[in-house]
Protein backbone atom coordinates (compact mmCIF):
# COMPACT_ATOMS: atom_id res chain seq x y z
CA UNK A 1 0.00 0.00 0.00
CA UNK A 2 1.24 3.61 -0.89
CA UNK A 3 1.33 6.42 1.56
CA UNK A 4 1.58 9.17 -0.23
CA UNK A 5 3.27 12.54 0.81
CA UNK A 6 5.75 15.51 0.12
CA UNK A 7 8.37 14.04 -2.56
CA UNK A 8 12.07 14.98 -2.58
CA UNK A 9 13.58 15.86 -6.28
CA UNK A 10 14.07 12.38 -7.95
CA UNK A 11 17.26 12.21 -9.87
CA UNK A 12 15.85 8.81 -11.29
CA UNK A 13 18.30 6.25 -12.67
CA UNK A 14 20.00 4.59 -9.36
CA UNK A 15 21.95 1.49 -9.94
CA UNK A 16 22.99 -1.34 -7.68
CA UNK A 17 26.51 1.05 -7.90
CA UNK A 18 24.52 3.62 -6.12
CA UNK A 19 23.13 0.94 -3.29
CA UNK A 20 24.38 0.26 0.14
CA UNK A 21 22.77 -2.30 2.45
CA UNK A 22 23.50 -2.24 6.32
CA UNK A 23 22.92 -3.89 9.35
CA UNK A 24 23.61 -4.04 12.82
CA UNK A 25 25.11 -7.54 14.01
CA UNK A 26 25.47 -9.19 17.05
CA UNK A 27 26.59 -13.16 17.18
CA UNK A 28 25.01 -14.08 14.04
CA UNK A 29 27.69 -16.25 12.73
CA UNK A 30 24.94 -18.97 12.04
CA UNK A 31 23.72 -16.59 9.25
CA UNK A 32 25.28 -13.34 8.55
CA UNK A 33 27.06 -15.72 5.44
CA UNK A 34 23.79 -16.66 3.96
CA UNK A 35 22.40 -13.24 3.74
CA UNK A 36 25.85 -11.49 2.73
CA UNK A 37 25.96 -14.24 -0.57
CA UNK A 38 22.35 -13.16 -1.43
CA UNK A 39 23.00 -9.97 -1.55
CA UNK A 40 25.99 -10.72 -3.54
CA UNK A 41 24.26 -12.51 -5.64
CA UNK A 42 21.25 -10.13 -6.36
CA UNK A 43 23.28 -7.35 -7.04
CA UNK A 44 26.32 -8.97 -8.79
CA UNK A 45 28.68 -7.77 -5.99
CA UNK A 46 28.05 -3.97 -6.46
CA UNK A 47 26.01 -3.21 -3.81
CA UNK A 48 28.07 -2.04 -0.28
CA UNK A 49 27.48 -4.18 2.10
CA UNK A 50 27.98 -2.44 6.26
CA UNK A 51 28.13 -4.14 9.82
CA UNK A 52 27.78 -2.03 12.73
CA UNK A 53 29.13 -5.06 14.78
CA UNK A 54 29.39 -5.82 18.88
CA UNK A 55 29.45 -9.73 18.00
CA UNK A 56 31.29 -11.66 20.24
CA UNK A 57 31.52 -14.92 17.78
CA UNK A 58 32.96 -15.03 14.40
CA UNK A 59 30.33 -12.91 12.71
CA UNK A 60 32.80 -9.83 12.19
CA UNK A 61 35.61 -12.18 10.83
CA UNK A 62 32.72 -13.49 8.60
CA UNK A 63 31.57 -10.26 7.67
CA UNK A 64 35.42 -9.01 6.62
CA UNK A 65 35.37 -12.11 4.58
CA UNK A 66 32.85 -11.41 2.55
CA UNK A 67 33.94 -7.73 1.42
CA UNK A 68 31.40 -5.90 3.81
CA UNK A 69 32.54 -2.90 5.57
CA UNK A 70 32.51 -3.78 9.72
CA UNK A 71 32.28 -1.14 11.98
CA UNK A 72 33.14 -2.56 15.41
CA UNK A 73 31.29 -1.18 17.75
CA UNK A 74 30.46 -2.20 22.29
CA UNK A 75 26.92 -3.64 22.59
CA UNK A 76 24.50 -0.56 22.70
CA UNK A 77 21.36 -2.06 21.62
CA UNK A 78 19.34 -2.29 18.10
CA UNK A 79 19.08 1.17 18.02
CA UNK A 80 22.18 2.47 18.49
CA UNK A 81 24.01 -0.09 15.97
CA UNK A 82 21.05 0.64 13.19
CA UNK A 83 21.35 4.36 14.13
CA UNK A 84 25.17 3.76 13.27
CA UNK A 85 24.88 1.38 10.17
CA UNK A 86 22.08 3.75 8.39
CA UNK A 87 24.50 6.89 8.49
CA UNK A 88 27.77 5.35 7.40
CA UNK A 89 27.30 4.66 3.55
CA UNK A 90 27.58 7.53 1.14
CA UNK A 91 25.81 5.81 -1.57
CA UNK A 92 22.65 7.70 -2.40
CA UNK A 93 20.12 4.57 -1.68
CA UNK A 94 20.48 2.77 1.80
CA UNK A 95 18.73 -0.64 3.07
CA UNK A 96 18.28 -2.11 6.10
CA UNK A 97 17.87 -5.57 6.75
CA UNK A 98 18.57 -8.15 9.43
CA UNK A 99 21.38 -10.80 9.66
CA UNK A 100 19.29 -13.35 10.65
CA UNK A 101 18.64 -14.21 7.39
CA UNK A 102 14.62 -13.89 7.55
CA UNK A 103 14.13 -11.23 4.74
CA UNK A 104 14.29 -11.70 1.26
CA UNK A 105 17.22 -9.47 -0.67
CA UNK A 106 16.02 -10.86 -4.20
CA UNK A 107 13.84 -8.21 -3.47
CA UNK A 108 16.43 -5.38 -3.54
CA UNK A 109 15.77 -4.35 -7.22
CA UNK A 110 12.22 -3.99 -6.36
CA UNK A 111 12.86 -1.56 -3.48
CA UNK A 112 15.28 0.31 -5.53
CA UNK A 113 12.78 0.48 -8.50
CA UNK A 114 10.64 1.99 -6.06
CA UNK A 115 13.46 4.91 -5.26
CA UNK A 116 13.77 5.44 -8.65
CA UNK A 117 9.65 5.89 -9.42
CA UNK A 118 10.13 8.86 -6.35
CA UNK A 119 9.75 7.51 -3.07
CA UNK A 120 11.44 8.49 -0.21
CA UNK A 121 11.43 5.25 1.68
CA UNK A 122 9.90 1.97 0.68
CA UNK A 123 8.98 -0.27 3.97
CA UNK A 124 8.52 -4.14 3.99
CA UNK A 125 5.74 -5.06 5.34
CA UNK A 126 5.68 -8.79 6.49
CA UNK A 127 2.20 -9.05 8.02
CA UNK A 128 0.49 -9.12 4.86
CA UNK A 129 1.39 -12.57 3.60
CA UNK A 130 0.33 -13.45 7.04
CA UNK A 131 4.63 -14.00 8.33
CA UNK A 132 3.95 -17.80 8.86
CA UNK A 133 7.38 -18.12 9.95
CA UNK A 134 6.92 -15.62 12.78
CA UNK A 135 6.47 -16.58 16.38
CA UNK A 136 2.89 -16.28 17.17
CA UNK A 137 3.76 -13.46 20.32
CA UNK A 138 5.76 -11.50 18.34
CA UNK A 139 2.90 -11.08 14.94
CA UNK A 140 0.52 -10.71 17.39
CA UNK A 141 2.97 -7.65 18.96
CA UNK A 142 3.34 -6.44 15.93
CA UNK A 143 -0.06 -6.38 14.80
CA UNK A 144 -0.91 -4.26 18.31
CA UNK A 145 2.44 -1.97 17.21
CA UNK A 146 0.86 -1.08 13.62
CA UNK A 147 -2.60 -0.10 15.04
CA UNK A 148 -1.16 2.22 18.04
CA UNK A 149 1.21 3.83 15.34
CA UNK A 150 -1.56 4.14 12.94
CA UNK A 151 -4.00 5.49 15.88
CA UNK A 152 -1.58 8.18 16.88
CA UNK A 153 -0.61 9.19 13.35
CA UNK A 154 -4.32 9.45 11.70
CA UNK A 155 -2.28 7.17 8.85
CA UNK A 156 -2.50 3.65 8.04
CA UNK A 157 0.87 1.77 8.31
CA UNK A 158 0.93 -1.97 8.85
CA UNK A 159 4.32 -3.17 9.71
CA UNK A 160 6.25 -0.59 11.99
CA UNK A 161 8.76 -2.82 13.06
CA UNK A 162 10.03 -4.22 9.90
CA UNK A 163 13.90 -4.43 9.29
CA UNK A 164 14.09 -4.17 5.66
CA UNK A 165 13.60 -0.57 4.63
CA UNK A 166 14.95 1.58 1.72
CA UNK A 167 15.43 5.17 2.51
CA UNK A 168 16.98 8.20 0.03
CA UNK A 169 20.51 8.94 2.42
CA UNK A 170 19.27 12.54 2.62
CA UNK A 171 16.61 11.62 4.36
CA UNK A 172 18.39 9.93 7.17
CA UNK A 173 20.77 12.83 7.14
CA UNK A 174 18.16 15.62 7.87
CA UNK A 175 16.28 13.60 10.56
CA UNK A 176 17.52 13.38 13.97
CA UNK A 177 16.87 9.24 15.32
CA UNK A 178 16.55 9.22 19.23
CA UNK A 179 15.03 5.54 19.99
CA UNK A 180 17.37 2.49 20.60
CA UNK A 181 14.69 -0.28 20.56
CA UNK A 182 12.35 1.35 18.51
CA UNK A 183 13.74 2.56 16.65
CA UNK A 184 12.69 0.90 13.07
CA UNK A 185 9.57 2.29 14.10
CA UNK A 186 10.85 5.83 14.29
CA UNK A 187 12.67 5.80 10.74
CA UNK A 188 9.19 4.97 9.76
CA UNK A 189 7.06 7.15 11.64
CA UNK A 190 9.32 10.26 11.01
CA UNK A 191 9.29 10.77 7.51
CA UNK A 192 5.80 9.61 7.27
CA UNK A 193 4.09 12.29 9.56
CA UNK A 194 6.98 14.70 7.85
CA UNK A 195 5.14 14.74 4.68
CA UNK A 196 7.55 12.00 2.55
CA UNK A 197 6.31 9.80 0.20
CA UNK A 198 6.61 6.56 2.37
CA UNK A 199 5.17 3.27 0.76
CA UNK A 200 5.01 -0.31 2.44
CA UNK A 201 5.17 -3.11 0.01
CA UNK A 202 4.39 -6.52 0.97
CA UNK A 203 7.48 -8.89 1.68
CA UNK A 204 8.31 -12.69 2.14
CA UNK A 205 9.17 -12.85 6.12
CA UNK A 206 11.56 -16.45 6.78
CA UNK A 207 11.97 -18.52 10.03
CA UNK A 208 15.17 -16.72 11.42
CA UNK A 209 18.73 -18.23 12.11
CA UNK A 210 20.24 -18.12 15.61
CA UNK A 211 18.52 -17.07 18.62
CA UNK A 212 16.81 -13.88 19.10
CA UNK A 213 18.31 -11.14 21.00
CA UNK A 214 14.98 -9.42 22.11
CA UNK A 215 12.84 -10.14 25.10
CA UNK A 216 9.22 -10.04 24.21
CA UNK A 217 8.09 -8.18 26.91
CA UNK A 218 10.62 -5.60 28.16
CA UNK A 219 11.44 -5.12 24.12
CA UNK A 220 7.61 -4.92 23.68
CA UNK A 221 7.32 -1.98 25.93
CA UNK A 222 10.27 -0.52 24.54
CA UNK A 223 8.89 -0.38 21.47
CA UNK A 224 5.45 0.92 22.33
CA UNK A 225 6.74 3.84 24.53
CA UNK A 226 8.62 4.56 21.55
CA UNK A 227 5.89 4.60 19.25
CA UNK A 228 3.78 7.21 21.49
CA UNK A 229 7.19 9.26 22.16
CA UNK A 230 7.93 9.57 18.69
CA UNK A 231 4.33 10.67 17.24
CA UNK A 232 3.96 13.39 20.40
CA UNK A 233 6.88 14.52 19.19
CA UNK A 234 6.49 15.10 15.39
CA UNK A 235 2.69 16.47 16.29
CA UNK A 236 4.11 18.79 18.45
CA UNK A 237 7.36 19.40 16.49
Amino acid sequence: MAIQGTRTEDPGGYTFDDLAVVMGTYNEEEAIGTVLDDIETVTDGRAEVVCVDGSSDRTPEIAHDHGAIVVEQEPQGYGVAVREAVLTPDRPVVVTTDCDDTYPMERLPDFLAEINDGADVVSGDRLYYGAEQMPAMNKLGNELFALLASVLMGKRVHDTTTGMRAYRREILQKIVWTENTGLSAELLMRPLMRGYDVRERPIEYDERKGETKLDPFSGGAAIAKSIVRVALEERFR
